[in-house]
């Protein structure tokens, strides 16, 4: 059997406080990240596990076939790559409990942010998503966002 490359860094470059963008897919046509009870539930495990593992919600933007997430680790004990891991573990559970049709691609997209502009830069393409995809005219509306950090009815 041949190993799968890995194209992760290597999992000391997603411990202590760096920021990371992450990207998580559910497979084709397996349902709606934006189904209110779906949507409500995510959150609640998202939410839980960043708590868990020492990790601030830079944002969080779900659309209905992913969801875009910047973390920041608060102190060095955090570790975001293992906190992304276990929210797929346990919103995968939930889903094949509660909706078997919906499952997690198998893997995730990740990028490291380096500086403070380019986290704003990246928060507001984030938000910006939903406007791109003609599913609203101002990101402010769209309703499947937020943070523990930001209050982006602050923001311009």
């Amino acid at each position: 059997m041949v190993k799968e490359k890995s194209h992760r860094l290597p999992e000391e470059c997603y411990l202590g406080g760096v920021n990371v963008a992450y990207t998580i897919c559910v497979e084709p046509s397996s349902g709606s990240l934006t189904h209110p009870i779906i949507f409500k539930n995510l959150l609640e495990i998202f939410q839980n596990v960043m708590i868990d593992h020492n990790c601030d919600i830079l944002i969080y933007l779900f659309m209905s076939n992913h969801i875009h997430i910047i973390i920041k680790g608060k102190n060095d004990l955090s570790n975001s790559l293992k906190a992304i891991k276990m929210f797929k573990q346990k919103s995968g559970y939930w889903f094949s409990k509660n909706y078997p049709g919906i499952k997690w691609q198998k893997d995730f997209y990740d990028h490291i942010i380096r500086n403070d502009k380019d986290i704003e830069n990246q928060i507001y393409y984030i938000l910006n998503n939903p406007v791109r995809k003609n599913l609203i005219e101002n990101w402010k509306d769209y309703e499947y966002k937020g943070s523990t950090v930001y209050d982006f009815n602050e923001w311009d």
